[in-house]
């Protein structure tokens, strides 16, 4: 002897359908299946009565709902709690340096005409014998090449003085910087990291946060953060 309510809690489980219930739904379909199962009790054969398992079974699925249902609102409060967490975290990094994916270098002077540049990274894969710094403007011509010699992989940060290949302070401006390591005569997997102030947190589409970079490097997430200077 099958229930039909029984019946409809199972598909309702098996199709997915019991994920979006809400607590008002989902205690009427509680209150239908209980008044369902007592007047089947109620009616049964007594020659050929409903058996224990299989009303275990029906009480079984109702409770899955339930089960089912209170875990959603569990997920939903550490779901909350992560993403508070998150919002409180990036708080903390407004104001401050970061470095993300990028290539871009800027170089200013000061009053007293000393050029002052923003620092980049590398994010190596694994280590390096040597890394190959080559700066470039924005016709893409050489500026300067220097080696920074051996680095160990992760995230390391440096810095271009503003020179010229011939000892000469380039002028002002956006520059990019270009990264090459080897080791013996492999090339190694390299990510170039540019400089970037963190000038606010935005709540993000789906969920988390974003960190505001400004025009320049726009929106990017807690992961994209790879060192904060």
């Amino acid at each position: 002897m099958t229930s039909p309510i029984g019946n409809n809690v199972l598909g309702s489980i098996n199709g997915g359908g019991n994920a979006n219930l809400g607590p008002r739904q989902s205690q009427e379909l509680r209150e239908s299946f209980m008044t369902l199962l007592i007047t089947q009790l109620q009616n049964q054969d007594p020659l050929n009565p409903m058996e224990n398992a299989e009303m275990t079974s029906q009480l079984a699925q109702i409770n899955t709902v339930s089960g089912i249902e209170q875990l959603n609102e569990t997920l939903n409060g550490i779901t909350s709690q992560i993403e508070a967490g998150q919002t409180l975290q990036a708080s903390a990094l407004i104001g401050q340096g970061v470095l993300v994916p990028g290539d871009r270098v800027l170089l200013d002077q000061d009053e007293d005409g000393n050029a002052f540049t923003t620092p980049f990274g590398v994010e190596l894969a694994r280590p390096a014998e040597n890394v190959r710094v080559t700066i470039v403007n924005g016709d893409g011509q050489v500026i300067n090449r220097y080696d920074l010699g051996p680095v160990g992989a992760g995230v390391d940060s440096f810095s271009w003085d503003g020179k010229t290949s011939d000892g000469e302070t380039a002028a002002p401006g956006a520059y990019r910087v270009r990264i090459e390591a080897t080791q013996g005569d492999e090339s190694v997997s390299v990510t170039a990291l540019n400089f970037a102030m963190v000038g606010g947190v935005i709540p993000g589409a789906n969920g988390g946060v974003k960190l505001d970079l400004g025009a320049v490097y726009g929106q990017v997430g807690l992961e994209d953060i790879k060192q904060i200077l």
